[in-house]
């Protein structure tokens, strides 16, 4: 018997509910907040379909990339980066790929990339 699966992507960050209020201000929804006492240990998080776990214990960025990306298929590439790229760092400015998308990306406030793309636009 097949059985459908679902994955959600969680990221080990030092502080949840400062890196939850992070993502709520790109757009993202904050579902949940567990708390172990009076700490955050992990939060639900989601942006038009796509769910992110945080979870607590990460530790700060010491390189200028993380070991872990995320990548979001969406729509409008050019219209969400207008709307937030005054919101994070910018790493890479819309543009097409070799491999056939329209992305961009952002650092987070851990340092983790999130690309953001859609299929390229065919000449």
């Amino acid at each position: 018997m097949a059985m459908d699966a679902r994955m959600v992507v969680m990221l080990h960050v030092p502080d949840v509910i400062g890196t939850a209020s992070w993502y709520a201000e790109l757009g993202f929804t904050v579902h949940d907040i567990g708390r172990d006492g009076d700490e955050a240990v992990w939060a639900l998080l989601s942006w038009r379909g796509a769910e992110l776990t945080l979870s607590a214990g990460g530790h700060p960025p010491q390189h200028i990339r993380r070991s872990a990306d995320l990548y979001i298929h969406t729509e409008d590439v050019d219209g969400l980066f207008d709307s937030m790229r005054n919101k994070a760092e910018v790493v890479e400015d819309p543009h097409d790929t070799f491999y056939g998308q329209r992305e961009f990306i952002l650092r987070d406030c851990n340092g983790f990339w999130i690309t953001f793309g859609e299929p390229a636009r065919k000449a």
